[in-house]
């Protein structure tokens, strides 16, 4: 968006009356003519590429859709009152599709990088496109016929959360997690070395954290507020006991130990992150190679859109 900024007239000393008037008269057409362009270019945006989504396509709770950038344009913030509150038709919950897929959503707990509940996450639900779903219950029964139940740790995630977190990374006094989640890394290169994206493929809907569990699935004590943070790249029997199988490394580990093939993890950590990674290929699923978590619907739905409606069973009840 161009920038105008108005320049006032001088007179000179040396100037005549009939000068200082005609001036003033000059200087107050340019004023006039700078803001009608000003108004123009305000009024006026500039033409959607071809290739954009039409606004007339654009689903319900949607945020303005991009058309294919090499790296994605980050969607507006949230805005008050315009935050939807529910999902478009091809969107559900994991659990309708496949109740058998365990869930442990760490984003509506305080048991995440930025130690708090996520704005935007209401419900501990996991929200997908319908695609992704169908996608992840054909995962689950190849895993299960391999003795492993699926958990998932994140699906959808809103920009409002996306928002929330590039609004945790300037505040370096808060740093009450890094013992677990970037023992060492200072938490200002977070973003700079990409290990929180914003915007984030989570938005688009077809993408999700996820690991194994061996079956049949043991208890999982749920995590204390407070309690004394071990680092996620120490070994499994260290770290918080959350139930799944040894990956190298915790969840939302900012480590690149968490690379998804670094040759340091061995073993049957690596058996478990080969076997989870043919397993979601097999389905049709991509992984990001610096997250052994994080996997993406190859053909999304929406590859270029970014939502925004909240985590909560209700953005999903369509009524």
């Amino acid at each position: 968006m161009s920038v105008f900024r108005r320049i006032p007239g001088r007179t000179h000393p040396g100037q005549t009356r009939t000068g200082r008037t005609l001036a003033l008269f000059a200087t107050t057409v340019a004023t006039l003519a700078a803001a009608a362009g000003c108004a123009t270019a305000t009024m006026h945006p500039a033409p959607t590429p071809a290739s954009a989504t039409p606004a007339s396509a654009v689903p319900t709770g949607a945020a303005v859709p991009t058309s294919a950038p090499a790296t994605p344009t980050k969607p507006a913030p949230s805005a008050g009152a315009n935050v939807p509150e529910r999902a478009p038709a091809g969107f559900v919950a994991l659990s309708d599709v496949d109740p058998t897929i365990l869930q442990d959503i760490r984003y509506d707990t305080d048991h995440n990088f930025v130690g708090r509940p996520i704005d935007g996450y209401r419900d501990p639900i996991c929200i997908l496109t319908r695609e992704a779903a169908e996608g992840l219950h054909r995962v689950q029964t190849a895993a299960r016929a391999h003795g492993y139940s699926l958990k998932v740790y994140d699906c959808y995630r809103p920009q409002r959360a996306v928002d929330d977190f590039q609004r945790w990374g300037p505040r370096l006094d808060d740093q009450r997690t890094k013992a677990e989640f970037y023992p060492q890394l200072d938490k200002s290169v977070l973003f700079n070395e990409g290990y929180i994206a914003g915007p984030t493929a989570h938005s688009r809907g077809s993408t999700m954290d996820l690991t194994m569990v061996a079956l049949p699935a043991r208890d999982q004590r749920p995590y204390v507020a407070g309690e004394r943070l071990t680092s996620c790249t120490a070994p499994q029997a260290q770290r918080f006991p959350d139930n799944t199988v040894d990956m190298g490394t915790g969840f939302d580990c900012f480590d690149s130990l968490a690379h998804t093939l670094d040759p340091r993890v061995t073993g049957q950590a690596m058996d478990h992150r080969l076997l989870l990674k043919r397993l979601m290929a097999d389905a049709g699923f991509t992984n990001y190679p610096k997250e052994w978590w994080h996997y993406s619907l190859t053909t999304e739905p929406y590859p270029h859109t970014y939502f925004d409606f909240p985590v909560s069973r209700a953005a999903v009840s369509h009524d």
